[in-house]
């Protein structure tokens, strides 16, 4: 008994905040309406999209045989392509994502949880698969889906930065990578160079705490990671604001860079501005990475 009173307290209080967010991702997912549209990508479908001429390999069934009489080509009718996609979402959730400089500002893990689960309701709402990729399987559809997702994103991670996790990304799918992009852009360069060879599409989005865009401090000042694993003291910390945020913006040109690069899209979003904001560019990103 003294072994198991002190873990139920610890698991409620691990689970509180999982039912809020779910709900609050709902919530905010109620304000983006879906329309029914193709995807405009031959599969399986019932859908008239376009005729191709026939290949070595297609199958006599798959020829459309009253538009071949009219030529001497046969002709493949193509559907629209209906099927599930798959959405896969890398979100860092290591120390420096909980940090907010006002206690009236959401964490850059808060935000950054509360957008994924949101555009993760839109995309199960639409007939997607989705998941984390860091969950050890691949994207599903579904309510339990959500829920488990809800339930992964208020892990943190000990680590002060984490890198993009693409072991399981799936061939021709989709991915969101969510972080603040403060550490070495190096693995993110090769998370996307291998997204790219598995023909993945998808969007980079940045969430940063406005105080990293205005760097607002002066005189002495202490700066140390969230973590606790590297601290920096300075007397002078307004004569640091130039180089600092020299290389911020260095920082996300290069970010918008390996993301054009490799047909991916960019987008940097602050958590003072409204959340609905980074939904719908994430939203329509996704849509025009189809």
């Amino acid at each position: 008994m003294s072994q198991t009173t002190p873990l139920r307290p610890r698991a409620e209080n691990l689970a509180a905040p999982l039912p809020p967010l779910l709900a609050a991702a709902e919530q905010l997912a109620r304000g983006v309406v879906l329309g029914e549209h193709g995807r405009r990508r031959p599969g399986v479908g019932d859908a008239f999209w376009q005729y191709r001429p026939a290949q070595p390999g297609d199958p006599a069934r798959s020829i459309d045989w009253r538009r071949s009489a009219r030529s001497d080509t046969h002709f493949v009718a193509e559907k629209e392509w209906q099927a599930a996609q798959s959405v896969a979402f890398w979100v860092d959730r290591g120390q420096s994502m909980q940090f907010t400089s006002d206690s009236g500002l959401p964490t850059k893990s808060g935000r950054a949880a509360l957008i994924t689960l949101a555009l993760s309701v839109l995309l199960v709402r639409g007939g997607e698969r989705v998941g984390l990729t860091d969950m050890g399987v691949r994207p599903m559809g579904g309510e339990v889906q959500l829920g488990r997702m809800a339930d992964a994103l208020g892990e943190v991670r000990p680590a002060d930065y984490a890198s993009p996790d693409v072991s399981v990304l799936p061939r021709h799918a989709r991915a969101v990578f969510v972080s603040d992009f403060m550490a070495d852009p190096a693995p993110v360069e090769a998370a996307l160079a291998t997204a790219a060879d598995r023909g993945v599409s998808g969007v980079l989005l940045q969430i940063l705490d406005p105080s990293e865009e205005a760097f607002p401090f002066d005189g002495r000042t202490v700066f140390h990671s969230v973590g606790g694993t590297m601290e920096h003291e300075t007397r002078k910390a307004g004569d640091l604001r130039d180089r600092y945020l020299d290389r911020l913006q260095t920082r996300k040109d290069r970010l918008a860079l390996i993301a054009r690069r490799t047909g991916w899209q960019y987008h940097c979003h602050h958590t003072d501005a409204p959340a609905p904001k980074a939904l719908l560019w994430a939203f329509g990103a996704l849509e025009g990475a189809r």
